[in-house]
């Protein structure tokens, strides 16, 4: 099943230069991947809060044509759930031309160094291990999103 969440876009406060970067982020859409309704209402809410629009998933299959739709400017990925996990629906992203260059942040309670060394291999841009701090997430995710808009 497949929501979509979008928070209203309040006119910016501020310096431009500060403006433009917040308006990216409000503009950028994050595709969230996870079979628990927990975990993918504690992100959305969080995202929400930080600005983001936000879409979910909860199978790596759904995923995978999820973000062939839509083209998401991020994706959390988890690892452990039905029909394809989180390191085949990565594999599959990375494959495909349309979305080979949506940065992956595998997001997963697989915390061994084998876990992380695996999920970076198969495409991910980054691995955190749940339970998340979501200062700490909303830093990641701004730092990848950085990184895509300065490459």
């Amino acid at each position: 099943m497949r929501r979509l969440f979008r928070k209203p876009t309040p006119p910016p406060k501020g310096p431009r230069e500060t403006a433009t970067k917040d308006a990216a982020v409000k503009d950028a859409t994050v595709l969230i991947v996870d079979d628990s309704p927990t975990e993918t209402r504690i992100f959305t809410n969080t995202l929400l809060k930080a600005g983001y629009q936000v879409e979910t998933a909860t199978n790596g299959e759904e995923a995978v044509t999820t973000a062939q739709r839509i083209l998401p400017d991020l994706i959390l990925m988890d690892v452990i759930m039905p029909v394809l996990n989180g390191y085949q629906a990565t594999r599959l992203l990375r494959k495909d031309p349309k979305t080979a260059n949506i940065p992956i942040i595998m997001v997963t309670t697989k915390d061994m160094q084998t876990d992380r060394t695996w999920g970076l291999r198969q495409g991910a841009t980054d691995y955190l291990v749940k339970p998340v701090d979501r200062q700490l997430l909303i830093e990641r995710i701004r730092a990848v999103l950085d990184d895509g808009n300065n490459a």
